[in-house]
């Protein structure tokens, strides 16, 4: 088995060692018959797509800065911002891990046996938020009304700023997605015309306590899908900063050992090697990788040069030209 950890002590940049990687898979894919290694390569070759002909972002993003602009002048009295990204290739790796681990357990736990490929290829047609946007808002003191509770007037707030999004992107070339998620769970603030297209994880907090507000759009113009998360700043802090990183990591921990527990080793390839790939992410000395536009001194220590920290398991992508990536070879 190969995994992404044999090339990430290379040298090369994200970009190439995604190339080396996403080849490599599809090789051992056609000579060992595995057809889970080849739709981790075409998953791979996606991506990889996106990443070297991304020059929709600048269209993609100049629209939806257009509801910032909105924002701005419909609340002047919130403090907010906008982020974007796109998913880091560790993290993309061990979703795409994830992915498999967790529908072949599910299946094995109802059926007594293993999926067949088609059934766990359906799951990866999941991955909706390799691009993703967020928007933070805060009710600074000065602005907020004597007598009034800060997270109570937030709420408010991000509840109508998500009631308007999804008609102000399909104006500008967004088509809104129905979520997988049943709408009753949602808040009652949100409208009952958009409520079918949210994951309200306001109203219903995970079990790490997680909270924020998602929607999934496709761009007709860019061919993608994206995801924007909506949360106040204490939200925010939590899941960046906070509890919610470090208690979802050990609960995820001992949810993966549980399912290694329930299916015999041998009785699924695909298992076994999804599971041993998100292992060896999670058990990385980010002191001894060598990729390119990276530095850890430790797991704490770490410099990407856009804030990384051990927590999110990311690798970041260098802004360079075809030529800098090696892309010509």
């Amino acid at each position: 088995m190969i995994s992404l950890n044999d090339y990430l002590y290379s040298g090369d940049t994200v970009l190439k060692i995604m190339h080396n990687y996403s080849d490599d898979l599809k090789k051992a894919g056609i000579e060992n018959h595995n057809a889970m290694d080849l739709a981790h390569s075409n998953f791979l070759l996606q991506f990889i797509e996106l990443l070297e002909h991304n020059d929709f972002l600048t269209s993609q993003s100049q629209r939806i800065r257009e509801f910032y602009k909105l924002m701005a002048k419909e609340y002047p009295f919130l403090a907010f911002t906008f982020k974007g990204r796109i998913k880091s290739l560790i993290r993309a790796e061990e979703k795409f891990n994830g992915y498999v681990v967790e529908k072949v357990y599910d299946y094995y736990r109802e059926n007594g046996r293993c999926p067949a490929v088609p059934e766990i290829k359906d799951n990866m047609s999941y991955f909706r938020d390799l691009i993703a946007y967020r928007i933070v808002i805060s009710m600074p003191e000065c602005h907020l009304e004597k007598g009034k509770d800060r997270e109570e007037a937030e709420l408010k707030y991000l509840y109508e700023i998500a009631n308007m999004l999804p008609d102000f992107l399909e104006e500008r070339g967004f088509s809104v997605m129905v979520s997988a998620i049943d709408e009753h769970e949602a808040s009652e603030q949100l409208k009952t015309s958009v409520r079918p297209y949210y994951r309200d994880y306001v109203n219903n907090p995970n079990a790490y306590g997680y909270r924020s507000l998602h929607v999934t759009f496709f761009d007709n113009i860019a061919r993608c899908y994206i995801e924007v998360q909506l949360r106040t700043k204490d939200m925010d802090d939590f899941a960046e900063i906070g509890p919610a990183n470090h208690l979802g990591y050990e609960k995820r921990q001992e949810n993966e050992r549980s399912k290694r527990d329930m299916i015999p080793e041998g009785e699924c390839v695909f298992f076994d090697e999804a599971f041993e790939r998100g292992q060896l992410l999670q058990n990385l000395d980010l002191s001894k990788l060598r990729v390119n536009m990276f530095g850890a001194a430790n797991n704490s220590l770490i410099n990407d040069g856009c804030g990384l920290y051990r927590g999110r398991l990311i690798l970041p992508f260098e802004h360079l030209s075809r030529f800098q990536n090696d892309l010509i070879d």
